[in-house]
C-alpha cells in the first residue's frame, strides 16, 4: 500500500536526479530529500562510522609511489620513508595542512628526499606525470565492497563521515579531487581545508562535532596505526584496515549488521521480518526453476508499512518478494493473493506491469503467503512537484499518469477473468462499512474528527456509481516510469484493488495535494505550492483531463470522494500504528502513524465541514450508516458530543461550553434586561422613539464584554469560530427561546433580525472586501442593515414575481425597484441593504435574480414611509417602504455572482427564519407564565380563575402545544446541523407553520385571561400577538409551507408505491 522509492546507483553511488529515482517494486515512499533515515528496528549505541579515504575507501597512494620508484630506479619505499620520517614540520605535512601550495611543496620535498637518500627526485614530474593520471589508476576506482558497506551503513540510519588528509590540486579545489560521490557522507573533513591533519586530535574533535556524536558513539576506519592511536585516545572505537574485506567483516561484527549486497532503499532484514532462507531457496529452485550455487541475497525495503516487501537476488535474477506481515491480522487485509491475481490479469490486457513469477499460498514455506515478481528499473517520482523536471516534462508525466489510470478503468472485467474479483455495485457503501470496521478494530483512542467524517460520509453516499477495476491506492509514487521517456512501465501496490467506483482512484491520484506538509510516509511537497507555475496540473485540471479522456461528464460530488479517500487513509495509517505498537511494524517510523492519524483526520474534517454537498439520505427515509453491529460511533457536526440519533432536548444535556453560554444568557436577560422593561417601553412611547435607546447600547456593551455576542451564527457557516460563538443551530435554539421571553433581548446580544440573516449571508457568500466593509461593522454592532425583497405590486411569496432590476453598466450596476416591509431600514444606524432584483430576465426562472449590496446613503435610495403592524411601528428599526431609483453601486457589490440570488436565499433563510420559531417558543413560555400568574391572582365568581375548568383546560392545552412545538423546533435545528438546510426543508416548513400558530393560540388564551388589560401596552401580550401573527406571513405564508409539506408526502408515497 505504501511504497519506498529505491535509488539505482552508478559505481560511485550517484543518483539520476533529485525528483526521480531508479526503482524496483516496493511498498513505501522514500524519505524526503535531506531527511535522516531511521534504523530498522535496532537500537545502536554507535551512531556514526568515520572512514579514511586512501587505504580505506580507495587504494593507498603508497602503491603508486612504489611503482614510480621502480620506474626511475629509486630506492624502494623511499618516498614513503621521507613522508613518514619527516615529522610534523615536513613538506608533506604542510602540504596536507594547506600551508604549502603544490609548487612550494616541490622544492621543499626534493630537498628532504635528497637529505635522506642522497638522490635527486623531480617532484614536478611525479605530480604532473603521475598524480593526475596515476590517481585515476590507483585511487579513481573506490573499492566497490567498501562503497557497498558505506551505503548499507547509511541505509540503517547511521551517519557517515569522510576524514581524509588531502591537499589542494593545482587549478582545482579539494572537493573536485575526491574520486567518489560526496553525497555518500554526512560530513567530509579535509585536512587542507580545515588547516590540520591526522593524527592531530583536533581534527577528530571537529569531525565528532560536525557529526554531533560522542566519541564512544563512533567508529573510525584507517590504514595507519598512528591515526588510529590518536582517535582511540579520544575514546573513538577503531578498526585497522589492511584488507578491505577483512575490515568490513570486523565492522559488521562491531555493528551487528550485514554490510554487503546493498540495494538502494533497502535495509538489512529486521529480526521480526526474517524468513527461512532454506525454504525460500527450495521454492526458487523447485517451483520457479531458478538455479544458483549461491544462497539468495535478501534485503527488506525500507518503508514497508503494510505487506513486507523484500529484494531477492538469486541465480542472476533480480526479484521482489511481497508477503503478508507476521502475527494476527485484521480481517480481509493484506491479501497478497488478490494482488497477484489482478496484476497478472491486467498485465495481459495492456496495463503496464512487472513480470509475475509465482504465487505461493502455502504459509508453511516462509510463514505467510507470498508472491514473487520482477524487479523493475525505472523512475518513481516521490514529490508531486517533480523538482528537477522542466514544466513540459512535468505536464507529460502527469498526462501519462492520467493515461495509465484510464487504461486500468477501461479494462473489460469479464475479458480479464475478473468477474469474481469483487461485487459489482455498492462499492462505496460496502467499503465504507469495511474500513469503518477495520478502523474500529485498530482504534487506540477516540478521534472525534474521524467520527464526524464517517458520519458525514454515511449521509452522502452516491445513489449511483460506475463499475470498473479499481487500483485502490493509485498514486504518482506507485507508478514506475521509463528511465528516460515519459512512459509508465509498471503499476504497483494492488493490495486494495477490487471492482468498484473508479472516482476513488482519481482521488487517490491526488491525495498528496490534501496531506500535511510534514507527513512522514511521503516525500512529497504539500501545502501551498503553485502547481500551475511548475507546469503541474491542479487537482481540478487533472480531474478534468481524466474525465475528458474517459469521455465522462464532470464530477459534481468531488467533495464526497475527497472525504471518502481521507477517511480510508486515516483508517489505513491507524492500522499501521496499531500493528507497530503490537510489535508487528514493518518500518521503524510506523509508530509515528498514530499522531498523523489524528492530524490527517482533523485536517480532513476541517476541510469537509465547509462543503456544501448535501446529504443523500434523511432520518425519515433511513440511514446508510455503517453502524450495523454497533461498533461505529457516529457524531453530528455539533460543537460538542451529541450523537446522531440522540438529539439534545434540554439545556442541561448540552455540552459544557454551550451549556455555560445558555445559563449566562438566561441570567443576563433575567437580571439585566427584564427588570428594566418598563424603562425600555417608556422610551418607545416617547418622542425619542426613532432614536437609539442609550439603555440598549448599555446592554450591548455588557453582553459583548461577557462574550455573549453574535451567538446566532451557526457552526456550519463559521467552523473556525472566526466570526461567531461556534454554536450549532440546536444549541442556539435554547438561547433563542430565552431571548423570545423578552422583546428587546435579541438585539442586546446582536442576534436580531434582519441583521442575523444578513451577517450569515456575508459570511457564506461575501468577498473579503465585502466582509471588511460591511460584515465586520455589523458583527461589532457598529451599524445595522435591512433586506429588500418584498414588493407592493406583486405577490412576493413567489420570489420569481419580483420586478426590481439590477442592470449592469460599464463600471457599475444600476438599481431600480419599489420595496416595502423592508424591516430595519428606518434604524438610525442602518447603513446597508441586501437588495434582491433581476439581472437577466432572459435566463431560466430561478437564474434571473441576483443579490447586491446597496449602501443606504447612496443617491436614489428614498424611504417613503414607515409601515405599521396592527398599529405598532416597531421603532426605531421599523418597517419601511423604499424606492430605489437609478441607484449606482460598484460592480464589486454583487453577491456571489449574477443569477445566484435564489441560491443565496436558500442558504440565508433557513437558519434566519428558524430563529423566529425558536424565539416564538420563548414568547409562548412568557405568555404561559403571565397566564398562570394572572389566573392565580384574579378572582371571578367567588374563586380564582385558576380554579375554573375552562382556564385549566387552556393552560393544559397550552403546555401540550408548547412542548410539541419545542420538540419540532429542536428537530428542525438538529436536521439542519446534521443534514443541511435542503434535507431539513420539510422540518423547517413544518415548524414555520406550527410555531407561530401555536404561539398565537397560547398568547390569545393569555390575553383572554387578562381581559382588557391584555389588549393594552401595559403588558407585553398585545405586542407579542401582533408580532406572532405577522410571522405567519413574513416567514412565508402558511399555505406555501403546507403545500411544500404535502408535496413531500406525495413524493414519499410515490417512491414507496414504486417499490
Amino acid at each position: 500500500m505504501l511504497r519506498c522509492s529505491l535509488l539505482f546507483p552508478n559505481l560511485l553511488g550517484k543518483t539520476l536526479g533529485n525528483s526521480s529515482k531508479v526503482l524496483l517494486p516496493s511498498l513505501c515512499t522514500a524519505s524526503p530529500p535531506g531527511s535522516t533515515k531511521m534504523a530498522s528496528s535496532r537500537r545502536y549505541t554507535t551512531k556514526a562510522v568515520i572512514f579514511d579515504l586512501g587505504g580505506v575507501i580507495v587504494p593507498p597512494p603508497f602503491n603508486m609511489f612504489e611503482d614510480y620508484e621502480k620506474e626511475k630506479n629509486l630506492p624502494p619505499k623511499s618516498i614513503s620513508r621521507v613522508i613518514i620520517e619527516g615529522g610534523h614540520n615536513s613538506a608533506w605535512t604542510k602540504l596536507e595542512s594547506g600551508e604549502l601550495t603544490v609548487t612550494q611543496f616541490f622544492d621543499a620535498f626534493q630537498k628532504e628526499y635528497f637529505n635522506l637518500t642522497g638522490k635527486n627526485i623531480n617532484m614536478a614530474e611525479l605530480f604532473t606525470a603521475e598524480l593526475f593520471t596515476g590517481f585515476s589508476k590507483y585511487m579513481g576506482s573506490p573499492y566497490p565492497q567498501m562503497i557497498d558497506a558505506v551505503q548499507c551503513v547509511r541505509s540503517e540510519g547511521l551517519k557517515t563521515a569522510l576524514l581524509t588528509n588531502n591537499w589542494h590540486w593545482p587549478g582545482k579545489d579539494s572537493s573536485n579531487s575526491l574520486p567518489l560521490d560526496r553525497s555518500l557522507f554526512d560530513v567530509i573533513i579535509e585536512s587542507c581545508v580545515v588547516g590540520m591533519r591526522k593524527p592531530d586530535p583536533r581534527i577528530y574533535e571537529l569531525c565528532l562535532k560536525e557529526l554531533n556524536v560522542a566519541p564512544q558513539e563512533s567508529v573510525f576506519l584507517d590504514d595507519l596505526g598512528g591515526n588510529l592511536k590518536s582517535a582511540k585516545a579520544l575514546g573513538i572505537n577503531t578498526i585497522k584496515v589492511s584488507d578491505p574485506n577483512v575490515a568490513i567483516r570486523e565492522l559488521e561484527t562491531f555493528l551487528g549488521l550485514p554490510l554487503h549486497g546493498y540495494v538502494p532503499g533497502t535495509l538489512a532484514v529486521a529480526e521480526h521480518l526474517k524468513i527461512p532462507m532454506d525454504r525460500l531457496e527450495d521454492y526458487l529452485k523447485n517451483v520457479l526453476h531458478i538455479q544458483s550455487t549461491e544462497p539468495p541475497h535478501i534485503r527488506c525495503f525500507e518503508h514497508g508499512q503494510s505487506n513486507p516487501t523484500y529484494y531477492v537476488g538469486y541465480g542472476g535474477k533480480q526479484l521482489v518478494l511481497r508477503k503478508k506481515p507476521p502475527g494476527k491480522l485484521l480481517p480481509s487485509a493484506h491479501a497478497v493473493e488478490r494482488e497477484f491475481q489482478v496484476m497478472r490479469a491486467l498485465g495481459q490486457h495492456g496495463v503496464p506491469m512487472p513480470k509475475m513469477y509465482g504465487l505461493c499460498e502455502d504459509p508453511s514455506v516462509i510463514g505467510t503467503p507470498f508472491y514473487i515478481m520482477e524487479y523493475l528499473k525505472g523512475r518513481i517520482f516521490v514529490d508531486r512537484t517533480l523538482p528537477g523536471m522542466t514544466n513540459a516534462q512535468r505536464r507529460e508525466l502527469y498526462s501519462c499518469m492520467a493515461d495509465t489510470l484510464c487504461q486500468i478503468h477501461r479494462v473489460n472485467i469479464s475479458a480479464a477473468g475478473l468477474d469474481s474479483y469483487g461485487k459489482k455495485g455498492g462499492y462505496l457503501k460496502r467499503n465504507f462499512t469495511r474500513w469503518s470496521r477495520q478502523y474500529e478494530a485498530s482504534k487506540t483512542q477516540e478521534i472525534e474528527s474521524m467520527n464526524k467524517l464517517m458520519q458525514w460520509i454515511s449521509e452522502r453516499l452516491p445513489e449511483n456509481e460506475e463499475v470498473t477495476v479499481v487500483h485502490g491506492d493509485f498514486r504518482l509514487d506507485n507508478l514506475i516510469f521509463h528511465p528516460d521517456r515519459p512512459e509508465v512501465i509498471g503499476v504497483l501496490d494492488w493490495e486494495l484493488s477490487t471492482i468498484g467506483d473508479p472516482i476513488t482512484d482519481l482521488f487517490s491520484a491526488m491525495i498528496n495535494y490534501y496531506l500535511p506538509m510534514d507527513f512522514f510516509m511521503f516525500g512529497s511537497a504539500a501545502g501551498d505550492v503553485d502547481m500551475h507555475a511548475l507546469g503541474c496540473p491542479s487537482v481540478e485540471e487533472f480531474v478534468t483531463e481524466y474525465c475528458q479522456k474517459m469521455g465522462i461528464a464532470p464530477i459534481d460530488n468531488w467533495d464526497f470522494y475527497v472525504a471518502f479517500g481521507m477517511f480510508r487513509f486515516v483508517a489505513i495509517i491507524q492500522g499501521v500504528y496499531k500493528r507497530a505498537i503490537s510489535g508487528q511494524k514493518s518500518n521503524p517510523k510506523s509508530e509515528m502513524a498514530g499522531e498523523f492519524a489524528i492530524k490527517v483526520a482533523d485536517d480532513a474534517w476541517k476541510m469537509i465541514s465547509k462543503s456544501k454537498l448535501k446529504p443523500t439520505v434523511s432520518l425519515t427515509a433511513g440511514s446508510n450508516s455503517p453502524n450495523q453491529n454497533g461498533s461505529v460511533r457516529t457524531y453530528s457536526t455539533s460543537a460538542g458530543s451529541e450523537k446522531l440519533g440522540m438529539m439534545t432536548v434540554t439545556p442541561d444535556a448540552l455540552p459544557e461550553r454551550p451549556k455555560d453560554i445558555y445559563y449566562r444568557v438566561k441570567k443576563f436577560i433575567k437580571e439585566e434586561i427584564m427588570p428594566r422593561e418598563a424603562e425600555l417601553l417608556e422610551f418607545a412611547k416617547s418622542d425619542k422613539k426613532w432614536q437609539v435607546n442609550p439603555l440598549m447600547d448599555e446592554f450591548k456593551a455588557k453582553a459583548k464584554a461577557q462574550g455573549l455576542w453574535n451567538l446566532f451564527l451557526p457552526l456550519e457557516s463559521d467552523p473556525d469560530r472566526k466570526y461567531g460563538a461556534g454554536l450549532t443551530n440546536l444549541q442556539y435554539a435554547f438561547m433563542a427561546e430565552e431571548m423570545g421571553k423578552c422583546m428587546w433581548a435579541s438585539e442586546a446580544f446582536n442576534c436580531s433580525a434582519p441583521d442575523t440573516g444578513n451577517m450569515e449571508t456575508l459570511v457564506k457568500y461575501g468577498t473579503e472586501e465585502q466582509k471588511q466593509q460591511w460584515l465586520i461593522p455589523l458583527l461589532n454592532g457598529e451599524i445595522r442593515s435591512c433586506f429588500g425583497m418584498t414588493e407592493p405590486q406583486v405577490a412576493s411569496s413567489d420570489a420569481t414575481n419580483i420586478e426590481a432590476s439590477i442592470e449592469r453598466m460599464s463600471d457599475h450596476y444600476l438599481i431600480n425597484g419599489h420595496k416595502w416591509w423592508t424591516s430595519g431600514a428606518l434604524h438610525p444606524k442602518c447603513k446597508l441593504c441586501i437588495f434582491m432584483g433581476k439581472t437577466d430576465k432572459g435566463e431560466s426562472i430561478h437564474r434571473q435574480q441576483s443579490m447586491i449590496l446597496v449602501p443606504m446613503d447612496a443617491p436614489g435610495v428614498k424611504i417613503i414611509r414607515p409601515l405599521s403592524v396592527f398599529g405598532f411601528m416597531d421603532e426605531p428599526a421599523g418597517h419601511a417602504e423604499v424606492i430605489f431609483e437609478n441607484v449606482k453601486v460598484p460592480l464589486t457589490n454583487i453577491l456571489l455572482g449574477e443569477g445566484r440570488g435564489f441560491e443565496i436565499a436558500q442558504g440565508r433563510l433557513g437558519p434566519g427564519r428558524i430563529h423566529h420559531c425558536m424565539r416564538l417558543i420563548g414568547n409562548a413560555e412568557r405568555a404561559m407564565e403571565l397566564m398562570v400568574k394572572r389566573t392565580q391572582e384574579r378572582i371571578a365568581f367567588g374563586k380564582p380563575l385558576a380554579a375554573q375548568g375552562t382556564i385549566q383546560a387552556d393552560v393544559a392545552q397550552s403546555r401540550i402545544e408548547i412542548e410539541q412545538a419545542r420538540l419540532l423546533t429542536l428537530r428542525a435545528a438538529y436536521m439542519m446541523d446534521n443534514f443541511g438546510n435542503k434535507v431539513a426543508a420539510p422540518d423547517i416548513s413544518m415548524i414555520k407553520v406550527a410555531a407561530p400558530n401555536m404561539a398565537s393560540r397560547v398568547v390569545d388564551r393569555a390575553i383572554q385571561t387578562y381581559g382588557g388589560a391584555g389588549l393594552s401596552n401595559d403588558f407585553p401580550l398585545a405586542v407579542m400577538y401582533a408580532h406572532i401573527r405577522t410571522l405567519r406571513i413574513a416567514d412565508g405564508p402558511d399555505e406555501v409551507h403546507r403545500r411544500s409539506i404535502a408535496r413531500m408526502e406525495y413524493r414519499r408515497a410515490g417512491k414507496v408505491n414504486k417499490l
